[in-house]
């Protein structure tokens, strides 16, 4: 009788452990969930900026367009030629020409305007009858928003040969071309030659 009591007593004792156990770790759960006073996670939930905080912190930045306008060369305006006293038309005449080889653009939208960038690449090249080792190009660019003309500017663009070449490269970049933008316009960048006065 009591063997079996010393038994009994022996289990009370080791379940009465096992019971303070649970109970201290279910205390401990709560507190790292978030039960009682303030915790470390509350204040860190609690430290999000405000879009104000943000915005003061980093000023935005204009984002690249998703459509840049497309650039073309205006027919007629792709090459220039200059014949002197010859014969307009007559090869053996031609003094020299100029073409454009490449045109590019890129675009930042930022409060409704679009900020362009645009630019050629072109060729210089002596004809049979050249004589001049230099001439000055004039070049147009041009932008239509609902073919309205919002800019349109002229440029002479010295170009130079230096013997024994017959031919070289030019370049023309135009920056910050501003064009009010709303959404759905039609805009087009336009580049040329231009002999107009």
């Amino acid at each position: 009788m009591m063997l079996t009591i010393s038994k009994l007593d022996a289990v009370v004792r080791v379940g009465g452990f096992g019971l303070a156990a649970m109970l201290l770790a279910g205390c401990s759960m709560g507190n790292m969930i978030g039960g009682g006073g303030t915790s470390t996670s509350q204040q860190f939930a609690n430290a999000s900026p405000t879009q104000a905080e943000l915005a003061q912190a980093t000023p935005p930045l204009p984002a690249i367009a998703t459509e840049c306008p497309p650039i073309r060369v205006r027919p007629g305006g792709e090459a220039l030629f200059s014949y002197g006293s010859g014969q307009v038309g007559n090869a053996r005449d031609l003094q020299y020409q100029a073409v454009i080889d490449r045109q590019s653009r890129n675009c930042v939208v930022s409060n409704g305007q679009i900020t362009v960038r645009m630019g050629v690449v072109g060729r210089f090249l002596q004809g049979p009858a050249g004589n001049q080792s230099s001439a000055t190009l004039p070049l147009r660019f041009a932008v239509e928003r609902d073919e309205v003309a919002v800019f349109s500017e002229k440029y002479d663009i010295p170009v130079a040969i230096t013997p024994p070449n017959q031919s070289e490269e030019f370049v023309k970049v135009v920056e910050n071309v501003t064009i009010p933008y709303v959404g759905g316009e039609n805009i087009v960048i336009w580049v040329g030659f231009d002999t107009r006065g």
